[in-house]
């Protein structure tokens, strides 16, 4: 029988002892890697091609959102499971849209993580009771809602620099952490300000948290 493969991303050592602990007391269960921050996730992703990764929503460098759309976009075959602390409709949502199809609260996740990664390995989606009301109240086709929302005027790009920011990282360190120029990173920055209406780094920070693309 072919294990299933798992990679698991969690910014915690300890979280990610005890999922590995969890998860391998099924024999059919493989952990081919593990990630303390988005960006590892997604590097792990595209060089090992999982069945499935476990990502924690709140991670550094890269948010678990952030992380699901990249690895959706590049590694489709790759299942993602978002763990998260918090059930809320608007993570839900986001969740939903950036191609993540699982939702397991870390509360739950002695229970939930093993029949959740059972699932998503026949490619079916495995929601909370939460998340599927979500999905039955429609929110993914309230595109004109959505529209005007301001974390969804962002691109992908601009997301990213909005977390790198936020954390108190210099134009230089953005540049360095996404393979760009100085100068791009400052055009970047002042559009995003721009954009947002936001005058300062704090009103950034602020934003970020508000957005949960950081932990306060």
């Amino acid at each position: 029988m072919q294990k299933t493969t798992i990679v698991i991303a969690d910014d915690h050592e300890i979280v990610r002892r005890g999922l590995r602990t969890v998860l391998e007391t099924r024999d059919d269960f493989e952990i081919v890697g593990e990630a303390s921050n988005g960006r590892e996730a997604v590097k792990l992703v595209e060089s090992l091609s999982p069945h499935i990764v476990v990502m924690d929503i709140s991670m550094p460098e890269l948010n678990g959102l952030e992380a699901a759309r990249q690895i959706v976009k590049t590694k489709p075959g790759t299942e993602v499971l978002v763990l998260t602390m918090h059930e809320s409709e608007e993570l839900i949502r986001e969740m939903l849209e950036a191609g993540a199809r699982g939702y397991v609260l870390k509360s739950d996740a002695m229970r939930q993580l093993i029949p959740a990664v059972d699932t998503l390995r026949r490619h079916q989606p495995f929601f909370t009771p939460k998340a599927s009301e979500v999905v039955l109240d429609g929110f993914l086709g309230e595109e004109e809602r959505l529209r005007g929302e301001p974390r969804r005027r962002l691109t992908p790009r601009e997301r990213e620099i909005v977390q790198l920011l936020a954390e108190g990282k210099s134009n230089k360190e953005v540049a360095s952490a996404l393979h760009i120029s100085v100068k791009t990173a400052e055009t970047h920055r002042t559009n995003i300000m721009r954009k947002l209406d936001l005058h300062s780094v704090s009103d950034l920070t602020r934003f970020a948290v508000r957005n949960h693309i950081i932990e306060p």
